[in-house]
């Protein structure tokens, strides 16, 4: 076949990708996208779609949260996203994690100024007509966004196109080399390669991507209604979730909640469950999720994992719940930091996440790695300098 030629070839057509190909393009660079599957289908539609600055860990992965904070405000207006801008809470249920709660906007918080509020009494009794005043407390994170990633994938690719980027679907990326891509559609060339295969660590740039010791991580996720409708408008989380994110874990009061845990719920710390529920644009609830890590996403599911995920899901949202649907989720995780940019040769730069968070600091990442390809910033690096 004849030959392509573009400035940024990307591999991948998940939140990386696309957030790669939109800073390409916002540079006036000539983009082509390639996805082996005719839409994406790994970890970017399988998510919450919740982009989160609140749980975001000190230093980089901070920065870039809050940098794509405003970038999904502009891409949301341009692209005609359901964006949801309500924020999200937090909700402890127990005196540790009340106490997490406090300790984190009495220090942390108000250190670095995540945009945070305790709610607690009045305010907390009147959040929904009263459906959370069974609570402790609850952290408001003001700058917390939430969309419907099934959706919203296919219509950031649509308005990419609008904008002049190219997207080959159902098209796999054999090899790539020094301004090269062997595809199935034939050989392009290009200025730069960017290679965002998420948890693929074979098909492309495969001894580098073995250096980073990467891993892959399945969740168990559900879509159920309440059987009295709730119209949700914020992301929602327990006080179990300050053992897994960065802004919270490292802090004194969160070894109270691990040990609570492995008093009360020991099968919550084994499953790696801790609670996530985020609204769609149909009333439905997206609810999740377990951790389990290997070297490849097992393709069987217990049920007891998802019984807890509805009882934990229940008494946070006062309410029974109809499953709907179930799947696994999936993502690259466990690398030497939250994230890699892999400078693999010239011209070829590969970008991966090692946690659940691309929607949270993908925009961001893919601006910092173009800006970088092009001269006009430093690498993007996921420790503190």
């Amino acid at each position: 076949m004849s030959q392509q030629d573009c400035d940024l070839l990307i591999v991948g057509a998940g939140i990386l990708g696309l957030a790669h190909a939109w800073a390409g393009v916002r540079r006036g660079l000539k983009v082509r996208v390639f996805e082996r599957s005719d839409r994406a289908l790994g970890a970017s539609v399988r998510n919450f779609g919740q982009a989160l600055v609140t749980g975001q860990a000190p230093g980089p992965m901070l920065d870039l949260a809050r940098q794509s904070h405003g970038l999904w405000c502009e891409l949301g207006k341009a692209a005609g996203l359901s964006l949801k801008q309500k924020g999200s809470l937090i909700f402890a249920r127990s005196e540790a994690e009340e106490a997490m709660l406090e300790a984190f906007c009495a220090g942390r918080g108000r250190e670095l100024g995540y945009r945070v509020e305790l709610l607690r009494g009045a305010e907390l009794r009147d959040l929904y007509g009263g459906c959370f005043a069974h609570h402790r407390a609850a952290l408001h994170g003001m700058d917390d966004q939430q969309l419907f990633s099934r959706e919203a994938l296919p219509q950031m690719v649509e308005y990419l196109r609008g904008l002049g980027v190219d997207f080959h679907f159902s098209t796999l990326v054999r090899d790539v080399d020094e301004g090269i891509a062997q595809t199935t559609a034939g050989r392009f060339t290009a200025r730069h390669i960017v290679v965002c295969s998420g948890h693929d660590y074979q098909t492309l740039l495969a001894e580098p991507m073995a250096t980073l010791r990467p891993s892959v991580c399945r969740l168990q996720m559900l879509r159920a209604r309440l059987d009295q409708p709730l119209d949700l408008q914020h992301a929602v989380l327990t006080g179990l979730s300050c053992v897994h994110y960065g802004a919270f874990a490292d802090l004194p009061e969160a070894e109270a909640i691990r040990q609570e845990i492995r008093r009360e719920q020991p099968a919550l710390e084994a499953f790696g469950i801790h609670l996530l529920v985020s609204p769609t644009p149909y009333g439905d609830l997206i609810i999740g999720d377990s951790h389990d890590y290997g070297s490849d996403a097992q393709p069987f599911n217990t049920e007891a994992v998802d019984e807890l995920l509805v009882d934990l899901a229940e008494h946070t949202l006062g309410g029974r719940l109809h499953v709907l649907e179930r799947w696994q989720g999936v993502y690259g995780a466990r690398g030497p930091g939250p994230f890699s940019v892999l400078r693999a040769g010239k011209g070829v730069t590969g970008v991966l996440m090692h946690t659940g968070l691309g929607m949270s600091v993908g925009l961001g990442l893919g601006e910092r790695t173009v800006g970088a390809l092009l001269g006009e910033r430093d690498w993007p690096v996921a420790s503190p300098a």
